[in-house]
């Protein structure tokens, strides 16, 4: 079958209530404004904006929060065939704080993780090249047996899957299953994001890149990325070894919340574009630092493919 989709991102669509007063905790925001939010919606819609086609698997509310992200998605051209809307479930919301570094938040969730087989069919596997998904979509069935079932079947069909290990201990109380779902969706060997903060939540205390590489390489991944702030990105591939990378400079930080998506949606693209390591984690870093200077999602009126992929 002809290979017509891009990406497959199967994952939480949800509301994301961004605070307006900078560097104030949640307790002391008045203020919130809303944007659409859940990190696999995220790829989706910034993969969109780069020209690709990306599909988004999601349940939300059939509610004015539900038809107002189906409108938002089907404006960025991200395909919402796959994306249910419940009579018997609300819109899932994150209230976030605005913040220069990581920001807090409280989750309201309720429709986002009731995602079913039946809105991963096989023809929409074959017709694809990439899997994606997220530590937060995994956190609760039935979308954890979903979404690991299929990345199984999408290996098998030829896929790269892919994971953001986005891993949050008040998303998953339980680190144990959050352990053992994550072997489970490892053994299909995706490309894997993480964080510094990532990996100190999922632990629970701070790791070594070592320890970290060996973890993960451990589970089956061949490639991880793992990116480190104001340090830059550390790539461990099993083939090629460790490449460093700087941080890119950043005129002015205005909103974070996003910016590992767009680093990690510029990965994955120019993974797609057949570019090598250094050249694939610059595209992501230049995606994520455009992100970084926008409140919401990546800026309008620029090309942004120009941007990228300048004096590469």
């Amino acid at each position: 079958m002809e290979k017509t989709i891009d990406i497959i991102c199967v994952g939480e669509v949800l509301i994301d209530c961004i605070g307006q007063q900078i560097n104030a905790t949640i307790r002391e925001t008045q203020d919130y404004h809303r944007y659409l939010g859940g990190s696999p919606t995220n790829v989706a819609s910034n993969a969109a904006r780069l020209g690709l086609k990306s599909v988004l698997v999601a349940t939300c509310g059939n509610d004015g929060l539900g038809d107002f992200s189906i409108q938002k998605l089907k404006t960025e051209k991200v395909i919402t065939t796959q994306i249910a809307q419940l009579e018997t479930a609300s819109t899932s919301i994150i209230l976030v704080s605005k913040s220069t570094g990581t920001p807090d938040f409280i989750p309201y969730r309720d429709a986002d993780f009731q995602i079913m087989p039946n809105q991963i069919p096989e023809d929409l596997l074959k017709s694809a090249k990439i899997y994606h998904t997220t530590c937060f979509a995994l956190s609760k069935k039935p979308a954890q047996e979903t979404i690991v079932e299929n990345a199984k079947k999408a290996k098998a069909l030829g896929l790269q899957t892919s994971i953001d290990i986005n891993f949050s201990e008040r998303i998953w109380p339980n680190r144990d299953e959050a352990k053992k779902v994550l072997s489970d969706y490892l053994s299909t060997n995706p490309f894997v994001k993480l964080s510094e903060d990532d990996c100190y939540r999922l632990f629970a205390e701070a790791k070594s890149e070592d320890f970290i590489f060996d973890y993960f390489h451990g589970l089956g991944a061949s490639t991880i990325c793992l990116t480190k702030g104001g340090d830059g990105v550390v790539l461990s591939d099993k083939e090629v070894g460790i490449i460093r990378k700087s941080a890119l400079p950043v005129a002015e930080i205005k909103d974070t919340t996003g910016a590992g998506d767009a680093f990690w949606t510029g990965f994955l693209y120019a993974q797609l574009q057949n570019k090598n390591w250094e050249e694939t984690i610059t595209i992501a870093q230049r995606l994520a630092v455009l992100k970084l200077q926008n409140i919401g999602g990546l800026p309008d009126r620029i090309n942004i493919l120009e941007y990228l992929n300048a004096d590469l």
